[in-house]
């Protein structure tokens, strides 16, 4: 029997990585009825990561939190004995912001630490804190302030949100927040190397994707320097410059300085998470993809580490995606040996977002076909119909 394990991300806009993997397993099983095809989303600790770990088994806790602006959001974090995993995306994150106005100099981060504080208050002593997608440059303040740091200015106020407040910060009191992560072990998936200022800092480098001109930009790294400056002084000892601390608007700062946190390549920690290599053991082929395959993918998304994974265990891998800009060489020398993408089968990229679903499931005959022995011709004919 043939056994086969999906291990896709979602497609942005157009399908969850569920939704992936339940159309291509249709594709696959039509061609071959008999096929073991195994179902497990993963994700780079982005948008999706609390998802995956649903999918994987973990329980879902709702919660209601503040988003980028301070308006409650509907949110959740994925829970599996005393383990916490929290999205900070789909608290603080761009796709939150209301009508999708972008908000450079005020947006906040602070219904993250409320979703880790709520996590902690339920007796959770793990977390592990996906950041990608963030919606502010606040240096991780509001997430902190959340935890219980008071944070105040020269007249003993809040300073406020985002990251144009952080020029305010006179007095720190971490006390509060010390206490409620007391033994709490943080684990952040991060992807990117940024130090917290600089020109390859937080606001130059993802500033302008959040909103900010070139002045903003200016004014936010001036900002974030004062706030590593004011820690540093708390804390005795300076972390800017720790390669992780521009993540996600300096949350990865915040994270290092202040909580103690371990930074980890996303999509490593998510295979973890979901059991990925209990799931490989045994695979005849991998199935992974995005919606988009280009040099991006190569740089810690989580098909290159499905890739990677799959191919140390010697088993080997395909993609699925939307659209490939990916020559065959870099394909061949990241893993993978072929990519199946969307618009090979269908030129209307907008029907490519519409029908997705249906379009992967030819995919996945395909697929089957290209590398699954025994479909016969048969079978092969009833499929050719699907459109």
């Amino acid at each position: 029997m043939a056994r086969v394990l999906i291990a896709s991300d979602k497609f942005k806009g157009s399908l969850t990585a569920v939704q992936v993997g339940a159309a291509v397993r249709a594709g696959i099983r039509r061609a071959r009825p008999d096929a073991s095809v195994s179902v497990v989303p993963v994700a780079d600790g982005g948008d999706g990561t609390v998802a995956a770990a649903l999918a994987a088994g973990f329980d879902a806790v709702p919660l209601t939190a503040s988003g980028p602006t301070g308006e409650p959001v509907l949110t959740a974090y994925a829970r599996r004995d005393d383990l916490a995993v929290v999205e900070m995306a789909d608290v603080s994150g761009l796709v939150r912001l209301p009508d999708g106005l972008l908000r450079p100099m005020t947006a906040t981060s602070r219904g993250t630490g409320e979703v880790i504080a709520a996590a902690v208050a339920a007796g959770c002593r793990r977390i592990v804190l996906g950041i990608g997608g963030s919606a502010g440059t606040d240096g991780g303040a509001g997430m902190l302030e959340a935890l219980g740091a008071r944070l105040l200015d020269a007249d003993g106020r809040s300073i406020g949100d985002g990251g144009a407040a952080l020029t305010r910060v006179h007095s720190i009191d971490l006390t509060a927040l010390r206490e409620l992560m007391d033994g709490v072990e943080v684990i952040v998936a991060c992807d990117v190397d940024n130090p917290l200022t600089g020109p390859t800092g937080a606001a130059a480098v993802y500033g302008p994707q959040k909103g900010a001109d070139p002045a903003q930009v200016a004014e936010l790294d001036a900002a974030l320097g004062q706030w590593a400056q004011r820690l540093a002084a708390e804390l005795g000892s300076d972390r800017r410059e720790t390669a992780g601390a521009g993540a996600a608007g300096g949350v990865g700062f915040a994270a290092l300085a202040v909580l103690g946190a371990t930074l980890r390549p996303g999509i490593e920690l998510m295979l973890e998470l979901v059991g990925f290599e209990s799931e490989l053991a045994g695979a005849d082929l991998v199935i992974t993809g995005e919606g988009k395959l280009d040099e991006q993918t190569l740089h810690g998304k989580a098909p290159a580490g499905v890739a990677a994974a799959a191919r140390a265990a010697g088993v080997p891998v395909v993609a699925v995606c939307g659209r490939n800009t990916l020559p065959e060489d870099r394909l061949r020398d990241t893993g993978f040996a072929a990519a199946y993408s969307l618009v090979e089968i269908e030129p209307d990229e907008q029907r490519c977002f519409n029908a997705g679903a249906m379009l992967l499931q030819q995919l996945g005959f395909r697929i089957a076909e290209d590398y699954l022995p025994g479909v016969t011709a048969a079978v092969a004919e009833q499929a050719g119909g699907v459109s």
